[in-house]
């Protein structure tokens, strides 16, 4: 006979059995029931400090592991403050389940406290929304919202749980742990497949999306060897394609190498490979036509409803980056392939590209010299976190990912991203090194999650690099409005002071030679740490500063 429990306890034990070990939260009167619930499970609660910082934790294990993050807020205030997560969760294409206090099921339709309408509030940005008004149907609801999490493109679901269903009873049976399809590829595609890169003179690989794991990697990465390919990631999926590979040639974000962006433009062939080649991959939708590419173009997608959305390929094949990837890994060339000069010319751009040598900015700090200490004294599968803003083009230009599930970045250029992505990842793999890039500006934007790395003592380096400003926005302000500065300076706090006050460790770097002696005592010291960067203002990019894009855009003027 099944046993009666609440809502609550049936929802924990569905968790338990859908293989979630992990969970973060800000905890709410209006899910006490599950609170309580949790007291005895073995699941590991990461109590967190605002909501929005929850959910990109969330997100982040999300993206690492393929499996959905999980989060839980209040209702109201507290999940409209996890939109930021579920945002970033929809437009990286992240499996993450965000379960949301409701108010009593009496009381719905009234505006009772802090009541909202979920559906309303988060339908354009989730992939599901459900109330689930039964705890008997807690079972069926839950796998069903995994499975949705999981499956085709891959996104955030949201759960509002009233608070007196939590608290009722129900005798129902649990559910099966849940199990995503994989979508393969037919024969035939294969075979449309090699006939057309065998046809092409001129064929490039353009990885993203997500859905991939460690082997699927791996047999792309044979594809590519075998094929003498050139490989380019797609905006921040640089883990996709190691660095080291001798096929790889950079990466489509913002900022993208000139010399990258003709080759895709002068290809023949291109094989878009998991992803949707966006406005910031496709540099606006202008790097192919709309809705006709001149190229070929070859889509692989797992959601059948991205191919032909904005680009009408060639070939469309549904399926799934773990479906086609051995597929690809079997194919051999036919002759010896034709473009294997143009592959070994774009690998040499790329590292020409990513060479911190020649970069020189103003200031006594030089952060090409910085990058190339992080690359010198770092392991290869250190995860790097990020928000928004130029300083991230210091990573993406300069780091050289490696490893797979070693970059936690937002495609939605959401600000505030990169510390509580560091404390998510952290807590999954303790044993891996964490190290958080931030603005001055985005850091504050979830600063106060420094204070939940301290409590789980979780040594992760944030890299601070502070301008006294918003720099993006204050670069493109010089572009369209030179001379005339609004709203994007920054009086900042002693961000060193600020890590010791909260219990971890602090350090302040002028100049190039005191960044490498810092790094080594934060790293040493065991405890989440700041490096406060100085930055002269006019250093905006690797390759321009603030007065010539101002003398530029006067000069057009």
């Amino acid at each position: 006979m099944t046993p009666s429990r609440t809502g609550g306890q049936i929802l924990v034990d569905q968790l338990i059995l859908h293989g979630v070990r992990q969970l973060f939260c800000v905890p709410g009167e209006s899910f006490l029931a599950v609170l309580d619930a949790l007291h005895d499970a073995a699941i590991d609660v990461t109590v967190c400090r605002q909501e929005g910082g929850a959910a990109m934790m969330a997100e982040a294990q999300g993206k690492l592991t393929g499996r959905p993050g999980v989060c839980f807020v209040t209702r109201g205030p507290g999940a409209t403050n996890a939109a930021a997560g579920i945002h970033i969760a929809h437009q990286d294409s992240t499996p993450m389940l965000l379960f949301v206090g409701q108010v009593a099921r009496g009381a719905l339709g009234r505006e009772a406290f802090q009541e909202l309408d979920y559906g309303a509030v988060f339908g354009t940005m989730a992939k599901w929304v459900v109330e689930i008004d039964d705890p008997a149907r807690v079972p069926e609801l839950v796998s069903r919202a995994f499975h949705v999490a999981c499956s085709g493109r891959p996104g955030p679901v949201v759960i509002a749980l009233p608070e007196d269903m939590l608290v009722e009873a129900a005798a129902v049976a649990d559910a099966l742990p849940f199990a995503v399809a994989e979508t393969h590829p037919g024969a035939a595609d294969m075979a449309r497949f090699q006939e057309r890169l065998e046809a092409a003179e001129r064929p490039v690989v353009i990885l993203g999306g997500s859905r991939w794991t460690e082997d699927a990697t791996r047999d792309v990465a044979a594809f590519a060897t075998a094929f003498d390919l050139p490989v380019y990631c797609s905006f921040r999926r640089q883990m996709l394609m190691s660095a080291e590979h001798p096929s790889y040639a950079g990466d489509l974000g913002l900022g993208a190498n000139p010399k990258l962006l003709a080759r895709i433009r002068d290809a023949d062939l291109i094989v878009l490979l998991g992803g949707r080649l966006s406005e910031v991959p496709s540099q606006g939708y202008e790097l192919l036509d709309i809705p006709v590419p001149r190229q070929t173009l070859i889509h692989v997608n797992a959601d059948a409803d991205e191919l032909g959305k904005l680009y009408r390929a060639a070939q469309s094949i549904h399926a799934t980056p773990q479906g086609i990837a051995p597929a690809l890994a079997a194919l051999r060339p036919g002759a010896p392939p034709r473009w294997s000069a143009r592959t070994r010319a774009a690998r040499a751009e790329f590292l020409a590209w990513s060479d911190t040598a020649p970069i020189r900015i103003p200031g006594p700090l030089q952060m090409g010299e910085v990058m190339r200490h992080l690359r010198e004294v770092l392991p290869a599968d250190t995860i790097f976190c990020n928000g928004a803003g130029n300083f991230a083009t210091w990573v993406h230009r300069f780091w050289p990912f490696r490893a797979f599930a070693s970059q936690l970045a937002p495609t939605s250029g959401s600000m505030g991203y990169g510390l509580p992505a560091g404390v998510g990842a952290k807590r999954l793999w303790p044993a891996r090194e964490v190290v958080v890039f931030a603005g001055d500006g985005d850091f504050l934007m979830h600063g106060q999650e420094f204070a939940t790395a301290v409590q789980y003592g979780l040594p992760i380096i944030v890299v601070l690099l502070d301008n006294a400003m918003y720099g993006t926005i204050r670069m493109h302000q010089e572009r369209h409005y030179p001379g005339r500065v609004s709203a994007t300076r920054l009086r900042n706090p002693d961000f060193r002071g600020y890590a010791e006050v909260f219990g971890g460790h602090g350090e302040r770097v002028t100049d190039t030679a005191g960044f490498a002696p810092a790094l080594a005592r934060a790293r040493a010291s065991g405890k989440p740490a700041v490096l406060h960067c100085l930055l002269d203002a006019e250093a905006i990019t690797p390759g321009s500063t603030l007065q010539s894009i101002r003398e530029a855009a006067l000069a057009r003027d």
